[in-house]
């Protein structure tokens, strides 16, 4: 496999359809044998099914730190969205480059993939390292066994550049997120009898009503930092699921909620919150009519927010790699989190933007993907001389 560039390996990349529920691992595999073939070794971290894995490969010394620059492999699904061309094959048109993941975020890895003997060929001082994870998009799941085995090197990374879509502006920041399932079990009846029974549904909406009074709350001006869009932390029901026939009083319901939450804030506090309320004003209500009713909060997924310090090594980094101090934040969420919390300060900066990602016909413009190309070469050349 000789050199390939990045509209080359995005091309590739892109065949692979790696839609978080299904494997990685054909696309693993390709970009395990493209380092191998430019001299590259990857460590894989397998999911415990061993149907997914993470791939972690270094270029350059490793007695000592360096930039890991980090990205997904998965995607969203492309079910019931109106495409015009097929999702998993690249399509070039007007400058721009078609296919689920151009955007979010094989753009970048494509990127990264093409800069790789770039890298080989610089004097490297720093090591530059290569982590391209699993399960993002459902609650950034798969890159923590990765971080879990880099804590225990001797070594660890300086910095991290995640390549989310931010159309190659720097970002320092994102919201963090809460995933929860609220599962109401009531008493069923024949609702002509609606009284004598406990309607799940009916307790299920007016826990939603009150996760709505808490949102109110965090909208307050007192909670809001100006760096985000929307500047407070913010909650949401997405999905409920309850009932069977019109004549019978549901025994069951359930519902999903989320909590975005901003760098600082314990997302938590608000599920607590919510147990709070349903222990203390539902249950005893529910109880009265049958007592082995309940209501249970489970998690679905959590990562923490990002909030890097504009003064760190990472910040001016990324200064000089995208030619800008003009720092922002993002709406949506990123590994960063996790990789703070590991200890390594990360920041966000790639190619395309996350208004293409998750629709149909998404992409990322050429001159973008270029723009990537550029920045990564700009790394190169502060790895072999770091200032």
């Amino acid at each position: 496999m000789s050199e390939m560039s990045s509209r080359e390996l995005l091309d590739r990349l892109i065949g692979f359809a790696t839609v978080s529920r299904d494997s990685n691992l054909e696309l693993i595999a390709f970009i395990r044998d493209y380092l191998a073939e430019l001299g590259v070794q990857s460590e894989l971290f397998y999911n415990p099914e061993r149907t997914k894995a993470n791939l972690f490969a270094t270029i350059g010394p490793l007695d000592r730190g360096g930039v890991v620059l980090s990205g997904h492999t998965d995607v969203v699904p492309v079910d019931g969205q109106a495409w015009t061309m097929e999702p998993f094959r690249l399509t070039e048109r007007d400058g721009r480059l078609y296919g689920r993941g151009t955007a979010d975020m094989k753009g970048f890895i494509a990127s990264v993939l093409a800069a790789v003997p770039v890298f080989l060929r610089r004097p490297l001082n720093m090591p530059v390292h290569l982590a391209f994870s699993y399960d993002e998009e459902v609650g950034c799941l798969g890159v923590r066994p990765m971080l879990a085995a880099l804590a225990q090197r001797p070594h660890k990374p300086r910095l991290c550049l995640i390549g989310e879509p931010t159309e190659l502006k720097p970002v320092l920041g994102h919201k963090g997120k809460l995933a929860m399932r609220c599962n109401v079990k009531g008493a069923a009846c024949h609702s002509a009898y609606a009284p004598y029974g406990v309607n799940a549904i009916q307790y299920a909406a007016r826990l939603i009503g009150r996760l709505e009074e808490i949102g109110s709350e965090l909208a307050q001006p007192e909670h809001h930092d100006e760096r985000f869009d929307p500047p407070f932390s913010t909650v949401q029901t997405g999905v409920i699921k309850g009932g069977r026939v019109l004549n019978i009083v549901p025994a069951e319901c359930e519902f999903d909620f989320e909590v975005r939450a901003l760098p600082g804030f314990n997302a938590e506090q608000v599920s607590d919150k919510l147990q709070t309320y349903a222990e203390a004003e539902l249950l005893p209500k529910m109880r009265a009519v049958q007592n082995d009713t309940d209501i249970r909060l489970q998690p679905l997924s959590a990562y923490p927010g990002l909030a890097t310090s504009p003064d760190s090594e990472a910040a001016r980094l990324l200064a000089l790699l995208s030619g800008s101090s003009d720092f922002g934040t993002v709406a949506f969420g990123t590994e960063g989190g996790l990789f703070g919390e590991a200890g390594i300060p990360t920041v966000v900066c790639g190619p395309g933007s996350m208004d293409q990602g998750h629709k149909p016909d998404e992409f990322v413009s050429l001159e973008q993907l270029a723009g990537c190309d550029a920045m990564l070469i700009r790394l190169a050349d502060y790895l072999a001389d770091p200032r």
